[in-house]
């Protein structure tokens, strides 16, 4: 099973040269590198430059994404034209209301070169995309698209809607639910949305442990005091790892062939759970590799 860890995907201004140099040097396991939300207008072409350059690098295996500039902007078509030539694991989309857009993204990409496994991510931070997001997942059948992930947008949302940003983020949970259910009907990623106050790390933690549970695959990041927090909430625990060894083992035995359950450890456990295992045993294999490559 191949599975590629998000759990930590850290924002980087594109305008920033200092930042994406000191990029390679940190544990996330992806990074943004911005051109739109933390850029100046005036700065904009800067940016585009310092992120097609940086590209190139050398990051240790990380998985490297450009945000481009929506087509409604003045940048936007330029970047995406240029993000495509320089061939990123993946570039980001702002503002999707439907799939559409993603199609059309994906076909300028392919007249201007993109390589094959360049990947569509896909901001879910608009109204029209919440209650299309079901349809906006579904494009990923279709490998003409390229969509991969899903990456939610909470504070344009809260804009958007006028819901308020709370410790718990209550005004938030169905949006999220909505997308992940979506993701998971489709077999994409989906990435929780950032935290934004970066001296609170308990609440942090406390949102990192909430995402993972609702099933999120990891959090898109502001600051790199964020990153360990992540990677420890997103990664799979030690016990889960010897448990889904466990139950991988026991339906591997001789007796248990073609059972669809069996016991263990008192517990009765489905071929459902064997496929849970797998996933947990691939991300912390991929964890892992990732770590020495970054070594």
């Amino acid at each position: 099973m191949l599975a590629r860890p998000r759990r930590s995907v850290l924002y980087m201004p594109g305008s920033n040269a200092k930042a994406l140099a000191k990029a390679a040097t940190l544990p996330a396991d992806a990074f943004i590198l911005d051109l739109e939300d933390s850029v100046a207008p005036d700065a904009k072409g800067i940016a585009r430059a310092q992120v097609i350059k940086a590209v190139t690098g050398d990051f240790g295996g990380r998985e490297i994404v450009i945000r481009v500039n929506g087509p409604h902007t003045p940048w936007g078509t330029d970047d995406l034209i240029a993000a495509a030539a320089a061939g990123p694991d993946a570039i980001l989309l702002p503002k999707v209301d439907g799939p559409g857009e993603i199609m059309l993204a994906a076909r300028v990409m392919r007249e201007n070169g993109a390589p094959e496994r360049t990947r569509i991510w896909a901001m879910m931070e608009t109204p029209n995309a919440i209650l299309n997001a079901g349809q906006i997942a579904a494009v990923s059948a279709d490998p003409a698209s390229r969509l991969a992930v899903m990456v939610m947008g909470l504070n344009d949302l809260a804009k958007e809607t006028r819901a308020k940003l709370t410790p718990g983020r209550p005004t938030m949970l169905a949006w999220l639910a909505n997308c992940i259910v979506a993701a998971r009907a489709h077999e994409i990623d989906v990435i929780d949305g950032v935290y934004n106050d970066i001296k609170d790390l308990d609440g942090f933690r406390a949102e990192c442990r909430q995402g993972r549970e609702m099933g999120l695959d990891g959090k898109t990041l502001i600051h790199p005091s964020q990153i360990d927090i992540c990677n420890d909430a997103f990664a799979p625990s030690a016990a889960e790892v010897d448990g889904a060894r466990a139950i991988i083992d026991a339906f591997a035995l001789p007796e248990n062939a073609g059972k669809g359950v069996i016991q263990l450890n008192g517990k009765m456990v489905e071929l459902l759970h064997a496929d849970m295992a797998r996933r947990t045993l691939a991300i912390a294999e991929a964890i892992e590799a990732m770590s020495k490559v970054a070594a």
